[in-house]
Formats: C-alpha cells, sequence, structure tokens
C-alpha cells in the first residue's frame, strides 16, 4: 500500500466513523500532530501505535504495515502551494524566515532547530475579535560542527 492509498482509505474510515484527529491520536497514545501526520503519510508509526489506529478505524492489518513504512517527508507537497493555509505558512517563512535565523542564532549560536527532535501543539485560544490559532514549535537545537 503506498502512502497516497493509506491517506485515502484513512480519510475515508475517518469520515465514515465520524470521528476526529484527537480520538485517533488518543487511541495511538500519542500526540494529535505527530498521529495525523503519520495518518496523511508525512511520518511513520511504531508498530503498536500503527495498530492501535488501525483496530480503532477498522482498518486491515495492510493499513498498520503501511503506516510503519518510513515516509518521503513532503513528496507530495508542491514547489508553490495553492492550499490558502499551507501557502500562508510559506508566507510566514518568507516574511519572518530571516527574523527567526537571525533570533535564534543570536540567542543558540550557528545552527539549526531539529525538525527530527520535534514537537508541535496546536491550539484555539477564544478572542472576541475573532478566535486565534495558537501554535508552538519545540525543536531540539543543532549547533553546526566545526572541524
Amino acid at each position: 500500500m503506498t502512502k497516497a492509498t493509506l491517506t485515502e482509505t484513512i480519510l475515508a474510515a475517518k469520515k465514515a466513523k465520524q470521528t476526529t484527529w484527537a480520538a485517533i491520536a488518543q487511541a495511538a497514545c500519542l500526540s494529535e500532530v505527530y498521529t495525523t501526520s503519520a495518518c496523511l503519510g508525512e511520518n511513520a508509526l511504531p508498530p503498536e501505535a500503527a495498530e492501535k489506529v488501525g483496530t480503532f478505524l477498522g482498518l486491515g492489518p495492510d493499513v498498520a504495515e503501511a503506516l510503519v513504512e518510513f515516509a518521503n517527508k513532503g513528496e507530495a507537497a508542491s514547489t508553490v502551494t495553492q492550499e490558502p493555509l499551507q501557502y500562508r505558512f510559506q508566507e510566514i517563512i518568507y516574511v519572518y524566515g530571516s527574523t527567526l535565523k537571525a533570533l535564534i542564532e543570536e540567542k543558540f549560536g550557528a545552527g539549526i532547530m531539529s525538525a527530527i527532535d520535534f514537537t508541535m501543539d496546536i491550539d484555539r485560544i477564544p478572542d472576541p475579535k475573532g478566535d486565534r490559532v495558537k501554535i508552538v514549535m519545540n525543536g531540539k537545537f543543532l549547533g553546526y560542527k566545526t572541524w
């Protein structure tokens, strides 16, 4: 089963069950962001978590097998996405990327934030002017090696 087929299968089962990503993640005993990413083909789950997701969604063992396969991250992304929410994240990097780089280097030194040793949380913050989206990214700092 390809990651694309896996994603289609999971999305159909999620819709049929009328469940949420949070409920699927709870069944997997993993974070909502990471579990969703794996179900959308961008990450891999440990075998036990993959089996729990398959069971929760009433899917066969082929789904669990596909969920544990390593992903080719970002493979489905176009160079410049047309999807508005994804484009806005690219726009944030276009506008604030150099600022993020400058501030991280000032506080940590030359290096990068890991996307491997990484967590992310997404919350809804009520606001009378319109609810806010709160995203917290937490990645290990990896200093550049000199030799």
